[in-house]
């Protein structure tokens, strides 16, 4: 797996992770009874963005190592594109000039 690969890999999981950890449960400001004006009572009362980006990236280092050892280590067997049936080459066309 090349650098880029592997960091646009990375970057993938990453965001993917950090997507389903804002949707994680969250105190709202009608719980919390500190409801600011001109907000819904169903916004978050503290999104502490830095505790949940630090969460993310060490799901998303782990996640990442297993996806590298599966690739780099061919954990997984199955199909590749050397397995698919090709069109066989053509003879070159006489030119009958």
């Amino acid at each position: 797996m090349s650098v880029a690969n592997a960091i646009l890999l990375f970057t993938m999981i990453w965001f993917l992770v950090f997507f389903v950890a804002l949707a994680m449960p969250f105190r709202t400001q009608g719980e919390a009874g500190d409801v600011v004006p001109g907000t819904p009572s169903s916004a978050p009362s503290k999104v502490n963005l830095g505790r949940r980006a630090r969460f993310t990236t060490a799901v998303a280092v782990v996640l990442f190592a297993c996806a590298w050892a599966v690739i780099e280590l061919g954990l997984i067997h199955g199909p590749s594109l050397e397995d698919v049936p090709m069109a066989p080459e053509l003879p070159a066309a006489a030119s009958g000039g």
